[in-house]
């Protein structure tokens, strides 16, 4: 990926925060990196080189700025935009495949060579595989040190190193500091808040328009699975080691998260899930910017700024909401979905192993925390392909044809040939979802928008969108709506959710 060198240092010497998570300085006269926002004084021209990745810093020798916090800060937006190899092999790591398959794991989900991948990622973001999931290693370890009682050795298994002596390796080579000492001058900083919560500051780029998230998720939050109150979503979650509860609460500047994990290696794909669900990573201004050219959208952005497109934690949980919901109101499929999740036996799932105390803030947590996600009614995660394949028949409570539609739906991603993770590639999965019996355009490009994450997608089918584009004086024919929403591309998923605000 190439810089332009101008504009970067021009990012920097106005600290502009737009641009954090976007690139990388380093400073060779010093030898650290920092987040274009980092409130040092701008080094001079001769002394800089702009990374498109922490891990390509890293590789080149530099350490992190302990004063800005550069792997805190959001994630570049175009790992979301991007459908290319590059970009679905970043949204891979991001969820842990490394730490959890390696290299050829990840690999084997792209469907290339270990070796023509690690050439795509170096020529792309400056490091390959192993980097990146290095970097990510050390920024959950850097946390886990500095803020919980966690023995190091510990923490070194539980942020995915594979022995003690590579984690303390990385953590002298990436913060120019041993463990313990990142953990004596931590030490004043911040008291446990108590066992079993984990508790972490996740950035986002503003504007960041709260309501219209929390709008969408209370509309569609399924009894037992989720809630939205008192300006915070609280949801179950299914991660790779045990299930997992999460409440987030969005702040000035950041969303406060607050999780219970079972296991603590789920750290860094439950972070990287919570980002996804509410579009954290996204570049707002980019986006309203081309929407904003429409003058039928302009009023509505002016009024509205920082609309995101909620997405998923889990991409079959969405497969099903998505067929469960074709040509039903929300307030339909959302009572079909919650029968469907009672049916299935068993309590809610036991977070019995209690997790760490977390943040991950440039600075301290000053305000009360959010409440403990399980102080009310508990919650369970939605339910797993194997669960809704041992349903019987009277269970699911929906014709017979939605019932063998889910069922092969939840075959197919129980045997890997359907392929739901955000990593996806997304014309291949359009065609496999259209090719099965009872999912059309609109439930393919549904589990698109939420599931995988494509910022592109357009409904003109929809009822919502439709109604929502005569609300703004747009055509509702679906073929004349589809024609007019080609002016905004490459962000047609979020004029989707602005059309469903105006219905």
């Amino acid at each position: 990926m190439e810089l332009d060198f101008e504009r970067c240092y021009r990012a920097v010497d106005s600290r502009d925060q737009r641009f954090d998570g976007w690139f990388y300085t380093g400073v060779r006269t010093t030898g650290i990196y920092c987040r274009p926002s980092c409130p040092a004084v701008t080094p001079k021209r001769e002394n800089v080189t702009f990374y498109p990745s922490a891990a390509a810093a890293q590789r080149g020798g530099l350490r992190a700025c302990r004063r800005c916090r550069p792997d805190a800060a959001p994630g570049s937006p175009e790992w979301d935009v991007r459908a290319d190899v590059v970009g679905r092999a970043m949204r891979l790591i991001a969820d842990g495949v490394v730490d959890r398959d390696g290299v050829p794991g990840l690999a084997a989900r792209l469907g290339y060579t270990e070796r023509h991948l690690h050439r795509m990622l170096t020529a792309q973001v400056g490091a390959g595989p192993l980097a990146l999931a290095r970097a990510q290693r050390a920024q959950t370890a850097r946390i886990l040190i500095e803020t919980t009682t966690l023995g190091l050795a510990e923490i070194a298994f539980a942020a995915g190193f594979g022995s003690v002596r590579q984690f303390n390796d990385t953590i002298r080579e990436v913060y120019a500091a041993v463990p313990s000492v990142l953990r004596a001058k931590a030490h004043h900083q911040q008291a446990g808040t108590g066992a079993g919560t984990v508790s972490l500051r996740l950035a986002y780029r503003a504007p960041l328009h709260v309501d219209a998230l929390l709008d969408f998720l209370s509309l569609r939050a399924l009894p037992s699975v989720e809630r939205v109150g008192d300006g915070s979503y609280t949801r179950a979650l299914r991660l790779p080691h045990g299930p997992a509860e999460v409440t987030l609460t969005p702040r000035l500047g950041y969303v406060a998260a607050t999780l219970r994990l079972s296991d603590v290696r789920d750290l860094a794909p439950a972070v990287a899930r919570c980002r996804r669900l509410l579009d954290l990573d996204a570049d707002p201004e980019a986006v309203d910017g081309t929407l904003a050219a429409d003058p039928t959208l302009t009023a509505t952005i002016g009024k509205e700024p920082g609309v995101r497109v909620p997405r998923a934690v889990d991409g079959f949980e969405m497969a099903v909401r998505a067929i469960v919901g074709q040509q039903v109101s929300v307030a339909g499929a959302r009572t079909v979905l919650g029968r469907l999740v009672a049916a299935v036996p068993g309590p809610a799932a036991a977070l019995d192993r209690p997790a760490a105390v977390l943040d991950q803030p440039a600075t301290i947590i000053d305000e009360p925390s959010a409440s403990a996600p399980g102080a009310e009614s508990p919650l369970r995660a939605f339910p797993s392909p194997a669960e809704l394949l041992a349903l019987p028949d009277g269970a699911y409570g929906m014709p017979a044809a939605r019932r063998e539609t889910i069922r092969t739906v939840a075959r197919a991603v129980a045997d890997g040939t359907l392929n739901l993770d955000p990593g996806a590639d997304r014309e291949r999965l359009t065609a496999q979802l259209t090719g099965l019996p009872g999912i059309g355009p609109w439930t393919a490009a549904y589990v698109l928008l939420r599931a995988v994450g494509d910022p592109d997608v357009f409904l003109p089918t929809d009822l919502g969108v439709r109604h929502g584009a005569t609300a703004l004086g747009l055509p509702d024919s679906p073929t004349t709506l589809a024609d007019y929403a080609t002016r905004w591309r490459p962000w047609r998923s979020y004029a989707t959710i602005r059309l469903w605000r105006a219905s």
